[in-house]
């Protein structure tokens, strides 16, 4: 399966439908148990006499492939964090109650990651793919300190605290609510940053220059308009 955002330490990714899953090969490592075993416990769960749907049984256990030291093609599940919760259910004692809270923490913090993919994708398509190309593994505030950062510049403030002041809910696109001028310097402004994540690594750096080329923006504009008069 592609991973829209890779895996982590614990093997949690997103998928492209944006979906949090966990690799099986690191639900085996993380409670100590064989693979083969974890395999044979997720097949068990999965049969058709086992009582779950086979609704649920699709959406959250995809079967997978992967490649071992020699060379053969394995099979691996792919578990959603429902998926997890029902395979994890069977393992018991002390050890195991200890990660199966760290892998909710870690599913919690991945979606919260997607979220953040998902808003930035919305309002900056073409800036987002490329901080995901530029990051092998890139993280949250990747996308959400570039994205700030264009909309405090154009707007005087992050998308979040325009949300609040204009009464738009949590989640929904700031675009429709503005004007033109601000869609124009948004967009115009989005295309030079990705040329300056390239050049310029430092944050800091990006933003002096994005707003030195704004303010260049907002003179020429002055003088078009005044010579048009």
């Amino acid at each position: 399966m592609n991973e829209l955002i890779p895996k982590n330490d614990y093997g949690i990714f997103a998928d492209h439908n944006d979906v949090a899953r966990v690799d099986s090969r690191f639900v085996a490592e993380f409670f100590e148990k064989r693979h083969s075993n974890v395999i044979r416990d997720i097949q068990t769960i999965t049969q058709p006499k086992s009582g779950l749907s086979e609704e649920f049984i699709e959406l959250n256990f995809e079967l997978s492939s992967y490649k071992d030291v020699t060379g053969r093609n394995l099979p691996c599940y792919l578990l959603t964090r429902d998926g997890f919760t029902i395979l994890a259910m069977g393992y018991t004692g002390k050890k195991a109650m200890k990660f199966k809270e760290l892998y909710i923490k870690k599913f919690n913090e991945m979606e919260e990651f997607i979220k953040t993919l998902v808003s930035a994708r919305k309002e900056f398509p073409l800036l987002t793919e490329n901080i995901r190309l530029l990051h092998d593994n890139p993280k949250a505030y990747h996308f959400s300190n570039e994205c700030n950062m264009l909309n405090r510049i154009v707007l005087g403030k992050s998308a979040k605290e325009f949300r609040l002041e204009n009464d738009i809910p949590k989640g929904k696109s700031i675009r429709p609510y503005l004007n033109q001028s601000q869609i124009e310097m948004i967009e115009t402004l989005q295309k030079v940053d990705i040329g300056l994540l390239v050049a310029f690594p430092t944050y800091q750096d990006r933003k002096k220059h994005l707003e030195w080329y704004k303010q260049k923006l907002e003179v020429q504009n002055v003088l078009c308009e005044r010579k048009n008069q």
